[in-house]
């Protein structure tokens, strides 16, 4: 798969069964429909249907951010605001073919999820410092 910023080739990176694609230049990460909800479910960070159902059904956000294509289909992927303080902006197929993270964007993500920073000592934490180690935002 072509990185739908940088334009290199992706690596997939297999996890739990769950296989991404992720870009070694600038550190994004595509999630095909279904898979994020599958690993967060498998970290144990709740229910996410109901999240992931607004993020689809939600209306884009302003963006001076150059629009993306998607790397399944090649069409225009919306631009929409999640997560709390600070926001950030996730580009997602109007098909429904996945969500696109910028570096360092999955674990902000997975840090709102789980309300913060848990304990490093918990299962759970061990999940979440891996991925935010895997995910980190490029330098």
């Amino acid at each position: 798969m072509i990185c739908p910023v940088c334009k290199y080739d992706m690596i997939v990176v297999e996890y739990r069964n769950i296989e991404l694609d992720y870009c070694n230049s600038c550190k994004g990460v595509w999630f095909d429909s279904g898979e994020l909800e599958l690993s967060l479910k498998s970290y144990g960070l709740g229910e996410p249907k109901a999240f992931f159902d607004d993020i689809f059904n939600s209306q884009e956000a302003p963006s001076s951010e150059k629009k993306r294509n998607c790397p399944i289909c090649g069409h225009k992927m919306k631009k929409t605001a999640i997560g709390g303080q600070p926001e950030m902006l996730t580009d997602i197929c109007r098909d429904k073919h996945g969500l696109w993270f910028d570096g360092g964007e999955v674990s902000q993500l997975i840090r709102h999820l789980a309300g913060g920073h848990p304990p490093k000592d918990d299962s759970r934490g061990h999940v979440i410092s891996f991925l935010e180690e895997v995910f980190e935002a490029p330098e």
